[in-house]
């Protein structure tokens, strides 16, 4: 099965004279674990909006499990990635005035899809990712902002993945952890990620983790805008 595929696409952002983004092809199917490397500004950021849906490509297509997903109205590339997407962001965004356990709900407030995946109750199924992530017990009552950054770090994963998205979205979630911290974090991830049949798309600029994956991309090697000289 396909999750990910592009078709001549392109993007520039409002104003700029030339595309960021020029991808003729890209395919990514169900199970891989495939690892996105870049340069700061060659537009990895920008690539993975567009795979969410959060913004829309200047020409070309973006398909995801099989839908035209870059053709879909705005509310419904929003249930979308709502039902199909898990995302770990790199400053991870959770949210302060929830607990530990209620920001790894969050998904399940606006997928029913991903709730109905879950056996038995939602309170178990979180515990048991962050367990999974290593997420010692005494902080699943704690304040996020008391949590150390490695700790939110697992609590915006066990967010990612609850529910069992088709596709997982890493953008650069292991930055501010050091190079022991970030292998051991992955392989948590990939474990998970293994168990639950999700498909993982980690996007990093650290090339020494690119072991890890089964498949490496170069985004410069496939963004024929760079190729030309347009950054």
């Amino acid at each position: 099965m396909v999750i990910i595929e592009l078709n001549k696409l392109t993007f520039r952002w409002p104003g700029q004279p030339a595309d960021l983004l020029n991808i003729d092809d890209l395919t990514i199917n169900k199970g891989e674990k495939v690892f996105l490397k870049g340069p700061s500004g060659s537009g990895k950021s920008s690539l993975l909006s567009l795979l969410a849906g959060i913004t829309q490509p200047t020409s070309g297509r973006v398909n995801l499990l099989g839908q035209p997903f870059s053709k879909l109205k705005s509310t419904q590339r929003d249930k979308f990635r709502a039902d199909n997407i898990g995302y770990i962001f790199q400053m991870f965004n959770l949210l302060p005035y929830l607990s530990v356990i209620d920001n790894v709900l969050l998904p399940c407030r606006f997928s029913n899809q991903r709730k109905q995946k879950i056996q038995g109750h939602l309170e178990t199924e979180a515990k048991r990712l962050l367990q999974q992530l290593h997420l010692p017990d005494d902080c699943l009552h704690r304040p996020i902002s008391e949590l150390s950054i490695g700790q939110q770090q697992r609590v915006a994963a066990a967010r990612a993945l609850i529910g069992k998205p088709e596709l997982l979205i890493a953008d650069e979630p292991t930055s501010a952890l050091d190079h022991d911290n970030r292998e051991a974090f992955i392989k948590l991830l990939m474990n998970e990620c293994n168990d639950a049949g999700i498909t993982l798309l980690f996007v990093s600029h650290d090339t020494t983790l690119e072991p890890l994956f089964s498949r490496s991309i170069a985004l410069n090697d496939i963004n024929l805008a760079t190729q030309v000289g347009v950054q």
